[in-house]
């Protein structure tokens, strides 16, 4: 039997005419996983990669290894972060791992060229190569080690799946979103650490959770809001110049956490409406899981037609001289009366 279509949920435009089509799926939930908002398949098990990592983050902060170290909300956010590989992502890893005694030799992400031109360039005049530290997930991974090495766990292939780190976090995303991870799909992300499928559905009953703190333990709740609350205060550390993480938690003041996953996924929580938000694109593409998260959380917020929103609402498409050419945006219907 053929699979059905997800719905389609985002149209790209080269001048009036619709060039290009995304479809996917889209889950708001509360944190006892009631759906505000259900399109396409959201019970079909998808890999959330970098999208979760503030969930991953949660032993960090849970046992006390945090203020062991001292680390201050630009490093917590950084701990959650994909960053762009910037001169404040690589020395706030550095930092961290110092913290803790350690250096980048034993992380295990991998070595990875900054995302920005004029970052790469730098290096490159420098004479330099990348190191483990402009790794996009340099400081997840240096809050892995932090935790392990004040739990007094040897930190050494921390990113195996059945690693005590590894085993922490997959208590704590099955804990926070309610799915099985131990029979869950297994797959190993970009960074050299495994990644569990989970329903969209889950995801956003999870950043509910995270949100409110309903379900969850007082120090799990209290870790999770101590977390968002780093990355909304540092939302630069996060992602980095020109990323739409950092660039709409600034819009939003303060009112929303998003996190882009790989491969089209994003998250967000909304704590005043006590709600999470989970986007699978099904083509991977993130551009157009950034306009579904802006149509969503927009709506949510009743702020739609605020003009702050309009770059994230129909991102433009321009040519190499710089002329606006076309554009994205949501298809009309399927966020028609979704409101706070």
């Amino acid at each position: 039997m053929p699979l059905t279509a997800e719905p389609l949920l985002v149209e790209v435009l080269r001048g009036a005419s619709v060039e290009s089509r995304h479809r996917g799926a889209v889950a708001v939930a509360d944190a006892h996983g009631r759906l505000r908002l259900s399109l396409g398949d959201v019970e079909r098990p998808v890999f959330p990669r970098s999208a979760i990592k503030v969930m991953q983050a949660l032993p960090l902060v849970e046992s006390g290894a945090a203020d062991a170290y001292d680390l201050s909300q630009a490093e917590l956010a950084l701990a959650t972060a994909s960053h762009n590989g910037e001169a404040v992502h690589v020395a706030g890893a550095r930092a961290m791992l110092a913290k803790a005694g350690r250096d980048e030799t034993c992380l295990v992400c991998g070595a990875q060229w900054p995302g920005r031109e004029d970052d790469r360039g730098q290096l490159h005049r420098a004479g330099l190569r990348p190191t483990r530290l402009h790794n996009n997930c340099s400081g997840k991974h240096a809050g892995f080690v932090c935790f392990a090495v004040h739990a007094g766990i040897d930190p050494a292939g921390y990113g195996a799946p059945d690693h005590p780190v590894q085993r922490e976090i997959a208590a704590a995303i099955a804990d926070v979103t309610g799915a099985d991870v131990d029979h869950a799909p297994r797959g190993q992300d970009g960074c050299s650490i495994p990644t569990w499928a989970i329903p969209v559905s889950a995801m956003a009953r999870g950043f509910a959770r995270l949100a409110t703190g309903e379900g969850l333990s007082a120090t799990r709740a209290a870790a999770a809001k101590r977390l968002i609350a780093a990355a909304i205060a540092e939302p630069f550390m996060i992602a980095g110049t020109g990323r739409f993480c950092t660039d709409f938690i600034e819009a939003c003041g303060g009112d929303v956490y998003v996190k882009t996953g790989a491969e089209g996924v994003f998250c967000a929580a909304i704590p005043a409406l006590g709600l999470g938000v989970a986007v699978k694109c099904d083509d991977g593409a993130a551009r157009a899981a950034e306009v579904v998260t802006a149509e969503v959380v927009t709506r949510l917020l009743g702020r739609r037609d605020d003009p702050v929103f309009d770059r994230f609402l129909r991102p433009s498409i321009r040519d190499w001289n710089g002329a606006l050419v076309g554009s994205l945006r949501a298809t009309t219907g399927w966020a028609d009366g979704l409101s706070a």
